[in-house]
């Protein structure tokens, strides 16, 4: 099975705080770098989890740029779209004593990607994946909009993660939901901050929530979580989920994200 994401591929430098934060002054903390991006999450996933995985975006051959293309390719996904000299994304994640993150993104030219930057072959696949920061702005939002019709063309499916609560308060929850249905794809992942900001699931659409520790909705099939040992890092376990569910349904969905959470970063 071969599935294409669409969205991001960053440099994520992840603060993982060992005490709670002091304004003006010092918190002791780990810190590590890694790759990010949401788009890129869930490709190195799909790679993981036995699937093909092609990603598709606009990235830089700067440090950060290179620095981040060195764990997709390792695992094994194919690295798609145009290449710039400058201007790679970095994400850095703010992890607190109980697993939970914030993230504050620098998505580069990420956002620059055109539809005329695609080439059809890119999305000749069985399952195409799209990050909801795609919907945000143009062109990136016109070049989503174009790969979306490129799959549908060559019989994929098309899955969408709305991404963050925040976003689609920014943008307005009226409006991403229109642009949601624009894009029509069959699959919406969603946990329950977006799915209220969003005013509720969108029609004709397979809905996937996802409850972190309480579980996750499968359409209505509702599954506990895994049992893990510690939870390290919250970040990208959605996108394991999401991998999971695309290649082999709840059962490895559920199984990818703890594993994701048992461990610092969002990559496998």
């Amino acid at each position: 099975m071969l599935v294409v994401s669409l969205g991001d591929l960053v440099l994520d430098v992840i603060v993982r705080l060992r005490q709670p934060l002091a304004a003006g002054a010092d918190a002791s903390s780990e810190i590590t770098l890694t790759t990010g991006g949401q788009g890129a999450n869930v490709a190195a996933w799909v790679a993981s989890l036995g699937g093909r995985a092609r990603w598709i975006g606009k990235r830089a051959a700067d440090a950060q740029g290179h620095a981040a293309a060195l764990r997709p390719v390792e695992l094994g996904v194919e690295l798609v779209g145009p290449v710039v000299e400058r201007g790679g994304g970095v994400i850095v994640s703010l992890v607190d004593l109980d697993g939970g993150r914030t993230m504050c993104p620098d998505r580069g030219v990420a956002v620059e990607l055109r539809p005329d930057e695609l080439e059809p072959a890119w999305l000749e696949c069985d399952h195409l994946h799209v990050s909801g920061y795609t919907l945000l702005a143009d062109p990136l939002r016109a070049a989503a909009t174009r790969a979306v019709a490129l799959a549908r063309g060559a019989g994929a499916r098309v899955s969408l993660d709305l991404s963050s609560w925040s976003s689609i308060r920014d943008t307005g929850p009226e409006r991403f939901r229109r642009l949601v249905r624009a894009l029509g794809p069959d699959i919406v992942f969603a946990n329950e901050a977006e799915e209220e900001t969003m005013g509720g699931p969108v029609p004709d659409t397979v809905w996937i929530l996802k409850r972190g520790a309480a579980g996750c909705s499968f359409a209505g099939d509702e599954r506990a979580a895994r049992p893990v040992e510690q939870v390290v890092d919250t970040t990208g376990a959605g996108d394991a989920l999401a991998a999971g569910w695309i290649l082999g349904g709840p059962e490895l969905a559920l199984e990818a994200a703890a594993r994701c959470v048992e461990r610092a970063g969002s990559m496998p």
